[in-house]
């Protein structure tokens, strides 16, 4: 398997739009965020990182498909919810770069690309002066009746990047779940890494 990896600052973002949106979709669709996603949901997300001049998306491609990807942006150029919750705390937003998704296909995992995915984001961040990286997971009951079985939790992945649950961050995302008539609000857990 010969794979390709290419980076994308801010603007340059809009040439992989659609194949972003898409994979965005199909990933995210699994538990635990069951998004049921539409591409007009996405293209309007994804003009946040379009807009922001300092925004990165470091994109894996088989070929010519884009089999994986992660993003990033500083925090002040990210969404009013999703600054909401350190505004609240005080903090200084001009110190923290926000990590988005980190996305990738099922038959990729497992080959170290979730390493390389922190790696290129964090080392994006400290090149933009950051002191610290966050980023936000979904928090689902242990119970939740569409759990696979076979489901496996990152959180031991994410502490073993140096991460840790912040117990005073959270924020509310509203979305559609797969198995929703309409939209409803999902808890959101920070986490957190000094640089």
């Amino acid at each position: 398997m010969m794979l390709n990896f290419k980076s994308f600052i801010g603007e340059e973002i809009k040439e992989v739009l659609e194949p972003l949106a898409e994979l965005r979709i199909q990933v995210f669709r699994d538990y635990p965020y069951l998004y049921d996603g539409s591409i007009d949901y996405e293209r309007e997300y994804l003009k946040t990182y379009i807009n922001a001049s300092q925004s990165f998306l470091f994109a894996v491609f088989d070929a010519d498909q884009m089999v994986g990807a992660t993003t990033c942006i500083p925090l002040k150029d990210e969404t009013a919810e999703v600054r909401e919750p350190f505004l609240k705390a005080g903090t200084d937003l001009q110190t923290i770069c926000y990590f988005g998704e980190s996305i990738l296909l099922n038959e990729y995992r497992g080959q170290g690309l979730g390493n390389r995915f922190f790696e290129e984001r964090e080392a994006h961040a400290r090149n933009l002066g950051a002191q610290f990286s966050v980023f936000c997971a979904i928090k689902r009951p242990e119970t939740h009746p569409l759990r696979p079985a076979d489901y496996q939790d990152l959180k031991p992945f994410w502490k073993k990047r140096g991460y840790s649950k912040s117990e005073t961050l959270q924020s509310l995302f509203s979305w559609k779940d797969i198995d929703e008539p309409e939209e409803s609000p999902k808890l959101m857990e920070y986490w957190t890494k000094r640089l």
